[in-house]
């Protein structure tokens, strides 16, 4: 690689025709130094960062002394195609960018960028993204290592988007490659792994030890390696410690009337609830033991409703259900999470515009439901 970048970028370096070329004589003003270069003063008026964030910003710029390679930076960037408020985020986001080698640093960057492929559009949106690691060489090992997971650069740049490409600031030897080496024995696909690459907080990098007793713990807590939520459980526990995990466990058991198989079949169905307030849990667990009546192994079955809201949704359902019931317009037997599940415009479809006749004041007791309140006619004795 080293011997190739030495044949490379002198011949992209000495032809005025390539791209690189035109980037680095845009980047090279000349410019004199300057013993007062203000540096908040140029990072809101230059770089179009607000004054707050140019007050954070300037204490790790404050060695500059003039706007040379500052100014050599941003060139170089908009030379890629960043707007300004792309090059605004990088700097703010990381500051220190401004201080990179435009011809030791970024040049080598957008050389090994291209020859994997990526547009300088594609090398404007991981700027925004990475910020920190664009400006650190290993982000081309990074990448071409992942890059084969995606299968293109548009797949890749959209799956790093949410995250900012987080996992790319991971040490690929010692850290990403053994973890992903380790995840495949534990029958996760390429699939899988390229998903875990989308979280700002990822399982690949931490280190091997501590995913290791991740997956342990996700088996204890019964969900199968095989099965797709395998992975959202992985997400989760990487995250919350033993003690807190076990601690869940045993509010699932004492809140909602579970067994430890039960536990197991609701966490390996909505691997999210290990993350929910405990608050809010004891309320639903309330609500729909309580005063809907479901059975707690029903619920075990069903835990997606415990992550729907109680106020906006499950209620407001319920004294619609109810209602209807109540009412001789819905059969007895209608199951409740039939009517959780489905999405609010198939529910109003199925449940609320076929009665505007029998019960014209429907849609509006659901929707002051929803607001939290309780209409008259959803007053059941």
């Amino acid at each position: 690689m080293l011997r190739l970048r030495g044949c490379i970028l002198p011949r992209l370096l000495s032809s005025p025709a390539t791209p690189l070329h035109r980037l680095l004589s845009a980047a090279a003003p000349a410019v004199s130094p300057s013993p007062s270069f203000a540096v908040e003063e140029y990072l809101v008026s230059t770089c179009g960062l607000t004054p707050a964030q140019a007050r954070k910003a300037s204490p790790k710029l404050s060695h500059l002394k003039s706007p040379s390679k500052p100014d050599a930076v941003l060139a170089f960037l908009s030379g890629l195609g960043l707007s300004g408020a792309d090059v605004a985020a990088v700097v703010a986001k990381d500051p220190k960018f401004l201080c990179a080698s435009v011809e030791k640093t970024l040049a080598p960057v957008v050389a090994g960028l291209t020859g994997l492929g990526f547009s300088h559009s594609d090398m404007a949106r991981l700027a925004s993204l990475t910020g920190v690691t664009f400006r650190c060489k290993s982000i081309i090992a990074g990448l071409r290592y992942c890059l084969p997971l995606f299968g293109s650069s548009e797949n890749l740049l959209q799956a790093l988007a949410p995250a900012g490409g987080s996992v790319l600031g991971s040490d690929l030897e010692r850290v990403v490659k053994p973890n992903v080496s380790f995840l495949l024995e534990c029958g996760l696909g390429a699939c899988d792994i390229a998903k875990l690459y989308a979280y700002t907080l990822s399982p690949l990098s931490i280190s091997t030890e501590r995913i290791r007793t991740a997956v342990a713990c996700v088996d204890g807590l019964g969900v199968p390696r095989g099965s797709p939520m395998f992975r959202h459980a992985l997400q989760v526990v990487a995250f919350v410690s033993e003690e807190k995990i076990t601690a869940k466990v045993e509010g699932f058991k004492k809140k909602f009337r579970w067994s430890d198989a039960e536990v197991g079949i609701a966490v390996s169905k909505a691997p999210s609830l290990l993350v929910r307030s405990e608050d809010l849990l004891q309320s639903k667990s309330d609500f729909l033991i309580s005063e809907v009546g479901l059975e707690p192994a029903y619920i075990a079955h069903r835990p997606i409703m415990l992550t729907y809201s109680l106020e906006g949704r499950l209620r407001p359902r319920y004294y619609v259900v109810r209602f209807l019931k109540e009412n001789g317009l819905l059969d007895h037997d209608r199951d409740y999470y039939a009517a959780v599940v489905i999405s609010e415009k198939v529910f109003v479809e199925k449940f609320i515009c076929p009665h505007k006749d029998a019960a014209p004041h429907l849609a509006e007791d659901y929707a002051t439901a929803c607001r939290g309140e309780v209409p008259a006619r959803f007053s059941f004795t």
